[in-house]
């Protein structure tokens, strides 16, 4: 493994992660052996975790005020997960930022035709493209949550991992083979240790 490349590229993808972009910005925080990783740390890390889904333009920067946004988008998804997963009331903050963000830049409907015939289609704000990221990232996570897989989601039963899956069978407990791995490691050398 190259050691000088950025640590996202040494993370192991997380099942729902491609399915539900929203899924990967909440992953978009979580812990390895040295330590916590942010891979939004900064306004150009951000711009750069959006432009690579599909979310914003290259030509758009991201202001101060709306990377702000996005990792206050970001901590509410968490706290709505959190509180799903433990069939609790999320904080009122946590659902007033993330209805925030759904209302940042709704998407207008209208009509598409096609060579198939009609079908409804929603436009994105071109006036506020940031905007409309959080929009779309936001509308997202509603898709998740109130759809079909929202008994899927779980968070990692790994200690310190912190990150958020949904569950190929109701047994699945990590997000990764890696997590299993170092789960069952160290409980064989407290076994051991415990001898």
């Amino acid at each position: 493994m190259d050691h000088e490349s950025p640590v996202s590229l040494h993370r192991l993808p997380v099942p729902g992660e491609e399915r539900y972009v929203s899924l990967a910005l909440v992953n978009t925080r979580f812990t390895l052996s040295h330590g916590p990783v942010d891979l939004l740390d900064d306004t150009e890390a951000a711009h750069l975790w959006l432009v690579r889904h599909e979310l914003l333009p290259d030509r758009v920067a991201l202001n101060g005020r709306q990377f702000g946004r996005l990792l206050g988008l970001r901590e509410a998804l968490r706290a709505l997960f959190t509180a799903y997963g433990t069939a609790a009331v999320p904080p009122a903050g946590s659902l007033a930022a993330f209805n925030s963000a759904l209302a940042a830049a709704p998407p207008t409907p209208r009509l598409d035709w096609t060579a198939d015939g009609p079908r409804r289609a929603h436009q994105s704000d071109a006036g506020n493209p940031a905007g409309a990221a959080l929009s779309l990232l936001a509308e997202d996570a509603a898709e998740l949550l109130t759809g079909p897989e929202a008994d899927q989601l779980a968070e990692c039963a790994a200690q310190g991992c912190a990150r958020w899956f949904l569950r190929s069978h109701a047994a699945r407990r990590w997000c990764t083979t890696k997590c299993g791995n170092r789960v069952r490691a160290a409980r064989a050398y407290a076994a051991r240790k415990g001898r």
